[in-house]
């Protein structure tokens, strides 16, 4: 008993047991706390004051154009340079037409037409080329190595006159895929001691969490980083914290589950997004509301902060001044050019004389 008799004295061994127990159990607690259930969704924590809504979290959605294609169906061809179609990586082209728009809406006498590909050979009807009486070109299921110059003569004669002419239109398909867009965010917690078990106890902790708020968006959350440092404060002294950095993508879904562009995987990115950032604002309102102390590892208000990253899968690249015409796709790269992996660009190469070269020898 102490001096006044009123409680008993606590040996200082058991006083340092005692304190590292409820250490861990505030721990404990806060974890518990993060993956507490309520209705749909993992983040409506209960409370006894006014219950949490994602709207009530500002969200500041990225909205990324989708006019990745030509909106016509038809392409005519330019009298003064070859012009660019754009094809979706195993779609079909657009109607590629052997005429100018002067000559489209001109009449013609006895019209001839033979198309070229990219080989300088004359492009018979096949399985996959199609050339229609009119002299269209269709080319389905476009591959990467059809991509290049392609060449149609026509032959005609003028309806008052007689008179034959000949006519020579190129066109250069580039074949495009969408750009690979994914999140990434950082985050930062304060921590227990850097080499503590229990830093990387709730690391797993925490990319199980995450993984399973965005899992019914068939999206997938990847843990890049975790860093522990010590941190100076100011007027302050040292303090632990772990520096998370997280990427976020999404899967490729089922044909009746997506919409026929990228559109779905942008709504499915942005809605992980959402959840995310409600997850975090969650955590800060949870310990400003807290009653107890502190645990030992809690996220740190105000240091979420997220980025988007669009890629291009190697052999292609985004270039809005060379392509106006489908500026925010990941278009084949020209000869000349290179792109050795999953960048955004296609790089210069004097040496490189194919479409979509991943090397520059």
């Amino acid at each position: 008993m102490d001096p006044e008799g009123t409680r008993p004295i606590i040996p200082p061994f058991l006083w340092l047991v005692q304190r590292r127990r409820r250490s861990k159990r505030r721990l404990l607690l806060f974890l518990l706390l993060l993956a507490l259930p309520a209705g749909q969704s993992f983040l409506n924590f209960e409370s006894t004051e006014e219950p949490y809504s994602l709207t009530s979290v500002q969200i500041e959605t990225l909205q990324v154009d989708d006019t990745t294609q030509p909106t016509s169906a038809k392409v005519v061809g330019l009298s003064n340079q070859p012009a660019k179609v754009y094809v979706k990586l195993n779609h079909n082209t657009p109607h590629v037409l052997c005429l100018t728009q002067r000559l489209r809406d001109a009449e013609l006498t006895d019209p001839q037409y033979q198309w070229r590909g990219p080989s300088g050979q004359n492009l018979p009807d096949s399985s996959n080329v199609v050339i229609t009486p009119t002299g269209t070109l269709i080319v389905r299921h476009f591959k990467e190595e059809m991509s290049g110059t392609y060449t149609c003569t026509l032959h005609y004669s003028t309806a008052v006159k007689q008179y034959e002419k000949k006519f020579t239109l190129k066109y250069i398909i580039y074949a495009y895929t969408e750009p690979n867009f994914y999140y990434e965010f950082s985050v930062r917690y304060h921590a227990a001691p850097c080499q503590s078990a229990y830093n990387m106890s709730f690391e797993k902790k925490l990319l199980e969490l995450l993984k399973k708020l965005i899992a019914e968006l068939t999206c997938e959350i990847i843990l890049l980083k975790a860093e522990c440092h010590h941190i100076k404060m100011q007027r302050a002294g040292l303090q632990n914290e772990v520096f998370f950095l997280f990427s976020v993508f999404a899967l490729d879904s089922p044909d009746e589950v997506i919409c026929s562009s990228n559109c779905a995987a942008m709504d499915r990115l942005n809605k992980a997004k959402e959840l995310i950032e409600a997850f975090f604002e969650k955590q800060s309102e949870s310990l400003e509301e807290s009653k107890v102390l502190l645990p030992d590892i809690y996220y740190i208000a105000g240091t979420l902060h997220m980025i988007w990253v669009n890629r291009c899968f190697p052999g292609y690249g985004m270039d809005p001044k060379f392509h106006p015409g489908c500026p925010n796709c990941c278009v084949i790269c020209s000869p000349g050019t290179y792109n050795p992996q999953d960048g955004v660009h296609c790089l210069a190469c004097n040496t490189s004389a194919i479409y979509g070269a991943k090397k520059c020898l």
